[in-house]
């Protein structure tokens, strides 16, 4: 998984299961790491898997990171909610990027 710095336009390029991604946030070192977490996701579960659909393998990554978080919460709420509150966030932050028409 690649990232490069966050450029002057105020977005920071991260490569998820060879895809790039162009992301705003605040927080670059932070966003960095959620990808790299979603890209090793994805490439166990590819590995594993029994199917080569990119929407596949992202879905059951997604299954795998909601359990997690749901083993996180039970073991701790704080941490959960917290944990749960940066994903959604960033999954706002993406979707709203990939709405947006290309210039």
């Amino acid at each position: 998984m690649a990232a490069e710095p966050t450029n002057k336009t105020g977005f920071i390029t991260v490569e998820i299961y060879d895809q790039l991604y162009h992301l705003a946030g605040n927080n670059a070192p932070h966003i960095q790491e959620l990808a790299r977490q979603v890209d090793a996701k994805m490439r166990a579960v590819a590995a594993q898997g029994r199917t080569a659909d990119s929407l596949r393998v992202a879905v059951l990554a997604a299954l795998n990171l909601a359990d997690e978080l749901s083993q996180a919460r039970s073991a701790d709420p704080t941490v959960g909610h917290l944990r749960a509150s940066c994903l959604s966030g960033l999954l706002d932050e993406v979707l709203e990027v990939e709405r947006k028409p290309s210039s």
